[in-house]
């Protein structure tokens, strides 16, 4: 650990939580809520009315939205608060479309909502106020049903001007008002004092039928969501954790507050749209009813019922349930929210090689050397902050990087890129055109007091941009132009880190609560957002540069709902652990359930040594995750490919080298991320979601529908647990290139595997890999390959798109063929003459394996091969 890192360690705090102690204090049971019928107003857009808390008489507006899809919106705001409150904004795409609601019943005590389709009635209970979410007859969800209902509603400050006999007389209420946090908080050395006091909100939901529930990550825990009756809730709350530990809820580096639900016949979702620190807490049970059968009517049946209690700091309650009803359709109903997964350019799919730090130019080119001499496949080389000049973003070493524009055009040579870490903290230093721009502007986030705010990061003292503030982001963005940002080019693209955001020796390491942003929210408002936006700001950026011609890459290490639109993300410092390689599977398959499907682990463990055994399957792990980067800190020993004897290298490349040659598969799958908002890498219970067996399986995983990795199965050192489903066709490339871009004219294969009906179908995305053409131009390519009663053809998938390509289909390798045939042909349907060709082939009679060669079929060209 170095020196700064002992240094965060040292400073932080131990935390109770006074949002969770204060909730808690509400125990399940009768809601002190009820309905004011007599407010009840119906528009085209909602329904709205209010509610009226029984003791303290404070009114609350409820707004109920359906929303085109099979989504319905919750609101919940003060209807008539002293100040706004927080309302999250730039992280839905736009207004969601909504449909009318109708009243369809309404009696004493009950009002039923009916949606446009029928389908589905939302029933609201006036007193005590309750909401039941019914799916043709059957209650899917409720709201409020156990009473947990929690509004701090705002306040005007407590008078300090006590007499003696005042002060004495409320020493008892202040103390209690200290305990709870309701207007300052301690955390050791700190003081957050709440300028607008406690505003803290929550809610429970009810799952009715369920329980199985995944997703709100991040965290460093199982894929399946566990009770926290008797422990921590889970907290998304982004923070800077050095080797963070494994199982535990504590929320790191991101926060996507998604929650999924699945039970055989149905999957639902629960989208808390609150960017305040917020808790989850889960609790699983068994709820007995009456038994539907008739012979059965006196017998109970016991029914899991799974209760999610949500609970933010601050803002309003935005919820959104989304009530699928498979998991495909919750993935594009969040998408249809909050948008799809960027389509990152197709280098970026590649082998990343990354270290804190490589030293200079020399050892950039060292490295660079290193991959060509020991054949081995790269796409980027990364440089970490020492690459700058004192930690100043936007610079270079002058020393050490003499003349990074050479440097760069040497890459471009090679057909590689670059990568350089942006961080959002910015070195105070008035001869810093950055800092001196930035300070006469005001774009710093402001201290309670109206003063930047300073902190500790890696430069020293430094302020930090407020990125909620568009102007911000929009100076930020023309950062990277080519001749603002100096020596870079169009190869060079960007790593967003610490942007949770890290603050050394601050409370908990990141930004006091308390810290003043645009338009004068505090920061406790917004601080899931803030690396959200800093992403935002740097993808634009890159797009600006190129006068929107060119795709972006920018990883970040923070993220929130929405942050699938800019980029990549990763898992942050992990450690070079056997239980790290295992943890990572769980927490990339949440990320990508939460709408990122752009993420991955750093290979090898960026915190320690691995040794070779543990670096080598984690190189055959990552190269069948959606991210695949090598990383390592500066404590860490050189980690290059070749470092760790033949064997080992001849492995690595083999694993890499497969990655490569699987480039075009995930390719069309980080497509159809884009465009159908299908996960890349997918839990088992997504893709079976009738097998119960597979609902807490998280040591095994699928590639898109056709491939699946597993660590299930021992292995000698040299194979990868990775296999093709039944009834499906993968596209490969025929060999691995040094780089993607060396990899555009290779010719292509397609593996078939074959179902027990013969059948197999697959598909194939092409563009060119780097540009927006593809949505502007309709420059692209989408093909449909089909296997059937022995005949397999070509056809588009998309006659919007065009794009030519030279590429042809060389091979095909059809697996599960059960005998061997006497003759197979090729025909050219666009061919004016449509002739039949032979075909040569071989088949292997112990693998069932049919091989057909040197078939040179135009992949923008419908044909057929027909096997007799």
């Amino acid at each position: 650990m170095t020196e700064n890192e002992k240094q965060k360690e040292v400073w932080r705090p131990k935390i109770i939580f006074s949002l969770d102690r204060r909730q808690k204090l509400l125990h399940p049971g009768k809601s002190l809520y009820r309905v004011l019928l007599d407010s009840v107003t119906l528009s085209d857009e909602s329904v709205k009315f209010q509610i009226i808390h029984e003791e303290n008489k404070v009114l609350l507006q409820v707004e109920i939205y359906e929303i085109e899809g099979n989504i319905f919106r919750l609101k919940i705001d003060e209807a008539s608060p002293l100040r706004a409150r927080y309302k999250v904004p730039d992280v839905l795409i736009k207004e969601p479309t909504t449909q009318r609601l109708f009243i369809s019943h309404k009696e004493a005590g009950i009002l039923v909502l009916s949606s446009a389709n029928e389908d589905y009635k939302l029933q609201v209970t006036a007193n005590p106020f309750q909401v039941e979410l019914q799916s043709k007859g059957e209650t899917v969800m409720s709201m409020n049903s156990n009473g947990l209902l929690y509004f701090e509603h705002l306040q005007p400050p407590p008078s300090d001007r006590y007499t003696q006999n005042e002060e004495a007389a409320s020493d008892s209420s202040k103390e209690k008002q200290e305990d709870l946090g309701l207007w300052q908080e301690k955390f050791g050395s700190f003081l957050d004092i709440k300028a607008h006091g406690p505003t803290s909100v929550g809610v429970d939901f009810s799952l009715h039928g369920y329980e199985h529930v995944y997703g709100i990550p991040q965290h460093t825990e199982t894929l399946l969501l566990k009770n926290t009756s008797d422990g921590d809730a889970y907290r998304l709350y982004n923070l800077d954790i050095f080797g963070h530990k494994i199982h535990d809820k504590t929320g790191i580096y991101g926060s996507v507050p998604l929650l999924l639900a699945h039970k055989p016949n149905r999957t639902s979702g629960i989208f808390w749209l609150n960017s305040s620190e917020t808790l989850v807490d889960i609790s699983t049970k068994a709820v007995h009813t009456p038994s539907r059968s008739a012979a059965e009517t006196a017998k109970q049946r016991a029914v899991p019922l799974t209760d999610v209690r949500w609970m933010s700091e601050s803002g309003i309650i935005d919820v959104f349930l989304l009530m699928g009803p498979t998991a495909f359709d919750i993935f594009k109903q969040f998408a249809q929210l909050t948008g799809t997964q960027a389509l990152p350019p197709l280098f970026s799919l590649g082998y990343h090689q990354c270290r804190w730090n490589y030293e200079d130019e020399q050892d950039v080119k060292a490295v660079d050397a290193g991959f060509d001499a020991h054949d081995i496949p790269y796409d980027v080389i990364w440089l970490d902050i020492e690459h700058t000049d004192g930690k100043r973003y936007f610079t270079w070493d002058k020393q050490k990087f003499q003349n990074p524009r050479k440097m760069q055009e040497h890459l471009r040579k090679k057909k590689r890129k670059l990568v350089v870490i942006v961080d959002p903290h910015i070195k105070v230093d008035p001869s810093y055109t950055l800092y001196a721009q930035a300070k006469e502007k005001g774009y710093f986030v402001k201290d309670r007091n109206g003063k930047d705010f300073e902190g500790i990061c890696w430069p020293g003292s430094s302020c930090y941009l407020d990125f909620t503030n568009p102007e911000v982001r929009k100076w930020y963005a023309d950062q990277f132009a080519f001749k603002t940002y100096k020596a870079s080019t169009n190869i060079l693209f960007v790593w967003n880190d610490m942007n949770e955001p890290s603050v050394f020796k601050g409370a908990e390491l990141t930004m006091q609560k308390d810290a003043v942003h645009y338009n004068n929210w505090e920061h406790r408002e917004v601080h899931n957002l803030y690396g959200f936006y800093q992403h935002m700001a740097t993808a634009e950026g890159l797009i600006r540069r190129s006068s929107g011609k060119e795709r972006p890459f920018v990883l970040a290490r923070s993220f929130f709902a929405g942050s699938q639109k800019y980029g990549a993300v990763w898992t942050g410092d992990n450690t070079a652990e056997w239980s790290y390689l295992k943890i990572s599977i769980p927490m990339l398959l949440t990320i990508n359930m939460a709408g990122i499907s752009f993420c991955g682990a750093d290979v090898g463990g960026f915190i320690g040594d691995p040794e070779p055994e543990l670096l080598v399957r984690w190189y055959q792990a990552g190269a069948y995750q959606p991210f695949f980067r090598g990383h390592s800190n500066m404590e860490s020993k050189r980690r290059e490919p070749w470092l760790f004897g033949e064997k080992n290298t001849q492995i690595i490349r083999r694993a890499i080298k497969e990655r490569y040659v699987l480039l075009p598969y995930l390719y069309t799958l980080f497509y159809r991320a884009h465009t159908a908002a299908e996960p890349v890498m997918r839990s088992l219970w997504i893709e079976f979601p009738g097998k119960m067996e597979t609902f807490d399986v998280e040591n095994e995983y699928m590639l898109g529908k056709q491939v699946s990795y597993s660590v299930e199965f021992e292995l000698n050192i040299f194979e990868i647990p990775v296999f093709q489903r039944g009834g499906t066709v993968i596209p490969l490339k025929t060999t691995a290139g040094k780089s993607t871009e060396w990899m555009i004219d290779i010719s292509y294969e397609l593996h078939v595997a074959l179902d027990t009906e013969a059948c197999a179908v697959g598909e194939l995305y092409v563009d060119d890999g780097h540009s927006f053409q593809y949505l502007h131009k309709k420059q692209f390519l989408y093909r449909k390959f089909t296997f059937h009663k022995n005949v397999l053809s070509s056809r588009c998938v998309d006659e919007s798109g065009q794009y030519h390509t030279t590429c042809v289909v060389e091979r095909v390798i059809i697996l599960g063929f059960g005998k061997q045939p006497t003759f197979v042909t090729k025909t050219l349907l666009s061919c004016s003459d449509g002739k039949k060709k032979e075909v040569v082939f071989t088949y292997d009679t112990k693998t069932s394996a049919l091989i057909l060669e040197n078939l040179a079929l135009s992949v923008d060209a419908d044909w057929e091969i027909c096997i007799s």
